[in-house]
């Protein structure tokens, strides 16, 4: 009994009735509309008089509330009520407006049924429990019987009387039976009607795609970036403290490159910030490029006390802008990891050249302490490997000969 109490009066079928009541509301106007075409038709002034009138006028409204239910804003909108009221689980619902006319239609189908059983369980909320409520007080008021009430004459029996409580009771369970199947079809139609279509789908799987790929490029960025500037500040600061007391000069060249390279990196910070919005925002600084920056992108890092060898076949200032700009990350990453895995010991040989309309970039340095290796790193790689396959090129790095080689190729066009 308490289960069949729980599904007949329980919170989930207060709510559902709740939305068959707001289907009523909906379906009003199109029955006062559907009057106003069956008044003249029928020959009655006042079609509410009739019952049958009332019928058929919401037969006539319920087409009309079809048509209108292509305006763009009834999904959304329905689908937000079946979420809150009918308890279904927001996946199973699409969130924007229907795209195609199979969409289109759905919608209307279930437009028209949840306006259709909520006028029906509506008014059936409206009449019966009234009429419930003299049944059931009918044995206790004698004046009722005697009232304009319009009650059947056969509860003028005493049997009838002694039974007319436990009528108005099964009517009113009958009632929540009624308003309870209704919901429990709609709550069932609801996903097929209004759920997501393929074309939904694909529109909420590249909304994803492109909030990844914004993720993905702003943390390649501030890695390569910000984690350049630290690595080299980490082995500027070290390298200085070892010399503090032999080699003033060291130590002074040391600071000034530590300032240089954190001053810059705020405003590299600022130029990857910009580059992620819509358009370049006033004031914000240009992003770094191999043809304006990579002059001191070198001093700065041999301030460390890495030896860097610098080969470039090829003038950086006749680069293309957004290769110039990739290139210029993936050297930076190249000499970061240098950095790291050398320790600010031993030289790195840096070459740029143009062949057969690739720029190639190799950076080679020592292997190093493999310990140097940071758990969770390798971001750096991944990174420029995605750099290359954006532009439409490629890269590898490995161990070769007792060095570390990275080789990348970025068409020019």
């Amino acid at each position: 009994m308490r289960k069949w109490g729980r599904l007949l009066f329980g919170r989930r079928a207060r709510r559902r009735w709740i939305h068959l009541i707001l289907g009523g509301a909906l379906a009003m106007p199109y029955v006062l509309v559907g009057s106003v075409v069956v008044g003249p038709v029928g020959g009655a002034g006042n079609v509410f008089g009739s019952f049958p009138l009332q019928l058929v006028s919401f037969a006539v409204g319920l087409p009309l509330a079809a048509l209108t239910s292509l305006f763009p804003l009834t999904r959304p909108l329905e689908a937000s009520a079946a979420r809150a009221l009918c308890g279904i689980d927001a996946e199973r619902l699409a969130d924007g407006p229907a795209r195609t006319r199979a969409a289109r239609a759905r919608t209307a189908a279930w437009f028209t049924l949840h306006l259709g059983l909520g006028g029906i369980v509506s008014g059936m909320s409206l009449a019966v429990p009234p009429f419930a409520a003299v049944l059931m007080a009918l044995p206790v008021f004698a004046g009722l019987r005697d009232s304009r009430v319009g009650l059947p004459e056969v509860l003028d029996h005493s049997w009838a009387l002694a039974l007319s409580p436990i009528g108005g009771g099964a009517m009113l369970v009958a009632l929540a039976a009624c308003a309870a199947g209704a919901s429990a079809l709609l709550a069932h139609w609801a996903p097929t009607l209004l759920g997501p279509t393929p074309e939904d789908r694909l529109a909420v799987a590249e909304a994803r795609a492109a909030d990844l790929a914004v993720r993905n490029r702003l943390a390649r960025e501030l890695h390569d970036s910000v984690g350049h500037a630290l690595s080299a500040v980490t082995l500027q600061a070290s390298a200085a403290r070892r010399v503090l007391d032999t080699d003033r000069e060291f130590v002074r060249e040391a600071l000034a490159a530590i300032e240089d390279t954190t001053r810059r990196t705020v405003g590299e910070l600022d130029a990857v910030l910009g580059v992620l919005r819509d358009g370049d925002a006033p004031g914000t600084a240009p992003a770094p490029t191999l043809a304006a920056d990579l002059d001191g992108l070198l001093r700065r890092t041999r301030a460390s006390g890495l030896r860097i060898g610098a080969t470039l076949g090829t003038d950086p200032a006749s680069l293309p802008p957004l290769v110039s700009r990739e290139a210029y990350r993936i050297v930076q990453e190249g000499l970061t990891n240098a950095l790291k895995h050398a320790g600010g010991q031993g030289t790195v040989a840096l070459r740029t050249e143009a062949v057969d309309g690739h720029l190639e970039i190799t950076v080679e340095n020592p292997l190093g302490d493999p310990s140097a290796s940071r758990p969770g790193g390798g971001h750096g790689l991944r990174g420029i490997v995605d750099r290359a396959r954006l532009l439409g090129g490629a890269a590898e790095a490995g161990p070769a000969g007792g060095t570390w080689r990275l080789r990348v190729r970025l068409p020019l066009k």
